[in-house]
C-alpha cells in the first residue's frame, strides 16, 4: 500500500524529474512531461527524441521507473502516455 497521498508525490517526482531524469533525456534530443498522478500511478509523457525511439521502453524502465521507485517509494507505478492519448487517463 502506497503510504503518501497523490499530493505528496508531485513535490518529489517534479523534482527527480527536474534535476535527474530531464537532463540525461535532453543529451539525446528527449524530453519528459509529468501529466497525472492517480492513486499511486505516475502518468508521464516521453517527448522529443524519445517518441518513436527503439529505446524508449528501456528508457521507461531503467530510467524513470528505476529513479521514481528508487528514490520515492517501489510500489509506484509509471505509465507512458503516447502524443495524443492524454485522453485515456483516468479522471477519477
Amino acid at each position: 500500500m502506497m503510504p503518501f497521498s497523490d499530493d505528496d508525490l508531485e513535490y518529489p517526482i517534479n523534482n527527480i524529474i527536474n534535476t535527474k531524469i530531464s537532463p540525461m533525456l535532453a543529451k539525446d534530443g528527449g524530453a519528459i512531461k509529468l501529466l497525472k498522478i492517480k492513486n499511486g500511478v505516475v502518468y508521464i509523457q516521453l517527448q522529443g527524441a524519445c517518441v518513436g525511439c527503439s529505446s524508449s521502453g528501456t528508457t521507461l524502465k531503467f530510467v524513470v521507473e528505476k529513479n521514481l521507485k528508487e528514490l520515492i517509494h517501489p510500489e509506484l507505478e509509471i505509465k507512458n502516455i503516447p502524443l495524443g492519448f492524454e485522453d485515456t487517463i483516468p479522471n477519477d
